[in-house]
């Protein structure tokens, strides 16, 4: 029989038990096999677990890249659950999915230091905390950064190599369709369904004077025009696209580096027909600058939160006159595809009468300076009536509410928009109806 207490120490003397995450990340390949690739990793990985009876304590996937530290969040929940404790060992396909970078390779090798991570398994090796297992995992990893950087040079060396040829280096532009055959990579061919839209729309603005937005509504209502992924052009899309050299058979790449290429691919317009629609441009520019309307910004879009703008609209009389009209309507910013109805300038201004009737005077935030401009009008009329004997209104007879209404019907752009810029309440505007925001 041993001496006293040779079990106890012998047992504390075992090593410790392994408990393992599975941890499956992509590869480096196109997306519907990089989805593949997760699940291929589980089966294998669980096969071997099974085989050397591993304990697997939980399997995890990540999706996201390993090029850049700090950016995988499954990846960084696994570093805090070794620190406390639930894991001991990973279990991973190979050294690579673990890290691609110094700054991820360097946090796996502390937590072996401090004893925190026992192992870690791939599908051929095995790294404990041995000096000269730790040093092949490193080089291992470093070995997958170099990959990772020789790629990106490569990449952009092949990109440049495109460019210099004439080709188009990324997804073609509306008007054209990327070539699929193998052997003509990067090439183009017209789009020969929407073409002939594209080479409208710069012939509308530098012929017909169109505006962008006119030009958009045009495409938008008229044509029900929509991009290759089955969407509406949206208005700053209609306005990129009249800017796009790329149309006339020119391209910069890099976007404002100053290195133009000439394309190799067939114009849809003339250069002359361009600089006349950058012309157009710039004069469309400054009347959207120096045009002002009298409530924009100034309602919240009652179904999608955006913001309401106003455009107008121009009906020719029998008598050759125009008849102006403003509309007012959600700008779509946070929803493209938001059914908000437009609402007349008319009828919006008596909506806002309708709110004023409701709200207590206070409400208006102005009444002082309305108050100013009734004495300023009496002022006037005492001078206009000292010698008819005839006397000025009575500050008190003069009801403020209905001066407000006044300004709304009469009254200009600015003092319209000064009227309810103060409004302390924020007004709703959904379905040709104007409400008050609760609270």
């Amino acid at each position: 029989m041993g001496p006293k207490g040779a079990g106890t120490q012998q047992a504390s003397q075992l090593p410790p038990k392994v408990r393992y995450l599975l941890y499956a990340r992509k590869s480096s390949e196109s997306e519907e096999r990089q989805v593949l690739s997760i699940d291929s990793q589980v089966k294998e990985m669980l096969q071997l677990a099974e085989r050397e009876g591993l304990e697997i304590a939980e399997i995890r996937r990540e999706s996201h890249s390993a090029k850049a530290t700090g950016q995988r969040p499954v990846f960084n929940e696994i570093l805090k659950d070794i620190r406390s404790g639930k894991f001991n060992g990973i279990l991973t396909w190979a050294p690579d999915r673990i890290a691609r970078n110094a700054g991820d390779l360097g946090a796996v090798v502390d937590l072996m230091d401090q004893k925190l991570l026992l192992e870690i398994r791939t599908y051929g090796q095995r790294f404990t905390d041995s000096p000269n297992e730790k040093f092949l995992l490193m080089i291992l990893g470093s070995q997958a950064k170099l990959e990772n950087d020789a790629r990106g040079v490569n990449v952009k060396r092949g990109l440049r190599t495109r460019v210099e040829m004439g080709l188009w280096p990324g997804m073609a532009p509306l008007g054209y369709l990327n070539q699929k055959m193998m052997d003509k990579k990067c090439q183009l061919i017209v789009d020969t369904a929407r073409a002939p839209i594209v080479k409208q729309m710069f012939e509308k603005m530098a012929h017909e004077k169109w505006s962008g937005r006119k030009i958009y509504n045009w495409l938008r209502f008229e044509l029900n025009f929509h991009t290759r992924g089955n969407k509406p052009l949206t208005l700053s899309g209609t306005y990129r696209m009249l800017t796009m050299p790329f149309y006339y058979g020119m391209f910069e790449y890099p976007r404002k580096s100053g290195n133009w290429y000439q394309g190799k691919h067939k114009p849809l317009i003339t250069e002359e027909l361009f600089q006349q629609v950058q012309a157009q441009l710039k004069r469309d520019q400054i009347v959207r600058e120096t045009k002002e309307f009298s409530f924009t910004k100034l309602f919240t879009c009652g179904l999608c939160g955006s913001g309401v703008s106003a455009e107008e609209k121009f009906k020719p009389l029998k008598d050759g006159g125009t008849n102006r009209y403003v509309y007012y309507g959600c700008t779509r910013a946070r929803d493209r595809n938001c059914k908000n109805k437009y609402i007349r300038e008319e009828e919006l201004i008596e909506q806002i009468i309708k709110i004023l009737d409701k709200v207590n005077i206070n409400e208006l935030g102005m009444k002082m300076k309305l108050e100013d401009e009734i004495k300023r009008f009496n002022k006037l009329q005492k001078l206009m009536n000292r010698n008819n004997g005839k006397q000025a209104l009575e500050e008190n007879d003069v009801n403020i509410r209905e001066y407000a209404k006044y300004l709304l019907r009469e009254g200009s752009v600015s003092e319209k928009r000064e009227l309810l810029a103060n409004l302390r309440s924020r007004l709703i505007y959904k379905n040709k109806e104007l409400t008050l925001a609760e609270g």
